[in-house]
């Protein structure tokens, strides 16, 4: 299980140079503190997860510790392809509901299980089923394509699901004349839209809390502050749209230091790149994996507010009764979860 990862996810060890229940996160996710009630619990979890057959999956946005913990740490769409691979018996689903979810879909013989299940998500609420069915009445010809970020009963109705690593790659992959119903992110659908050029792409208006606040003068702000620095933005950015508009006519040069990605692209970005500086738009979380793979250099938060209070749930305290109870199992209906394998299994081949 401890073993080495793809490109789409790390493995890491708990550090002891930290703070460990940051619950609403800080602008650095910087350290916790490994005291000897920390260790005890570090040591219980790894004896537990190993006697279980269990496997640790934690998301670029958990707080710092469990990430160190995890057998494997990633997005959305590394950790599905993990899941889809494991041998373990147990997932442990560090992260929001709908990930445990898409699990407990790619693997209907494992227990999967989620320390919280109050970790939810504001953009997978911004779509409901019957929204949905109304939407595909006015659309009955188009190709549904659903952010990894939705309820399995959202998945079932749809023909792909799409992380923001893969949403690009998977709507080029449709044929130009289908009319595509792309939900629920507002912001990465427009992105992909105007990097696509599809005319006949119509985009649900949800939005991720965290990611919709920032406003492109928070960037002004940050970049004059910084201005060596390259800016790593996440595509469901509400300020993205307008930010890349306005770049396009007045500095077009300055696309050489502005890159759109996922928390596994910003990591590859960071690493590839010469830049010695990065201003980093979305959730505060992925920093802490940034500065652990890049220590020689800098990591700035657009904002210390960009901090999901849903991701933050999970503790280290909530995860080792996960292991002890077996709490909480997520499953999903079969009828549910035999319809929405197939577009969780296109988005996981795709990338």
């Amino acid at each position: 299980m401890n073993t080495s990862t793809s490109a789409s996810t790390s493995k890491t060890e708990p550090k002891a140079d930290a703070k460990s229940e940051s619950k609403t996160g800080s602008a650095t996710e910087a350290a916790y503190k490994i005291d000897s009630h920390t260790q005890k619990l570090v040591d219980e979890i790894k004896q537990l997860s190993k006697k279980r057959n269990a496997v640790i999956l934690a998301h670029n946005y958990q707080i710092p510790i469990i990430q160190d913990i995890a057998d494997f740490v990633g997005d959305s769409l590394g950790l599905s392809q993990q899941a889809a691979k494991t041998s373990a018996e147990t997932i442990v689903f560090c992260g929001v509901h709908f990930m445990a979810e898409t699990a407990a879909i790619l693997c209907p013989t494992k227990r999967v299980l989620i320390p919280d299940l109050e970790a939810g998500c504001s953009l997978a609420e911004s779509i409901d089923l019957a929204g949905l069915v109304a939407w595909k009445a006015e659309h009955p010809n188009a190709v549904v394509v659903s952010y990894v970020n939705t309820t399995a009963e959202i998945k079932a109705l749809s023909d792909y699901c799409c992380t923001s690593g893969n949403a690009l790659k998977i709507v080029q992959s449709i044929p130009e004349d289908k009319e595509i119903l792309f939900l629920p992110d507002q912001f990465l659908g427009s992105w992909v839209q105007k990097m696509t050029g599809r005319k006949n792409m119509h985009i649900w208006m949800g939005e991720c809390h965290v990611h919709a606040a920032v406003h492109p003068s928070k960037i002004d702000e940050k970049m004059k502050e910084h201005p060596d620095a390259e800016l790593l933005i996440h595509p469901e950015c509400g300020c993205l749209t307008p930010y890349l508009d306005r770049v396009a006519r007045n500095a077009p040069d300055s696309k050489d230091v502005l890159k759109v990605a996922s928390t596994e692209g910003m990591l590859k970005l960071a690493t590839t790149s010469s830049a010695k500086k990065f201003v980093v738009a979305t959730e505060v979380g992925i920093l802490h994996r940034l500065k652990k793979e890049n220590p020689e250099k800098e990591f700035l938060p657009i904002s210390s507010e960009m901090s999901c209070q849903f991701m933050k749930m999970i503790t280290l305290e909530k995860l080792h009764r996960s292991l002890v109870e077996d709490v909480f199992h997520v499953t999903v209906p079969e009828e549910t979860a035999s319809k929405a394998r197939l577009a969780i299994e296109r988005m996981i081949s795709i990338f």
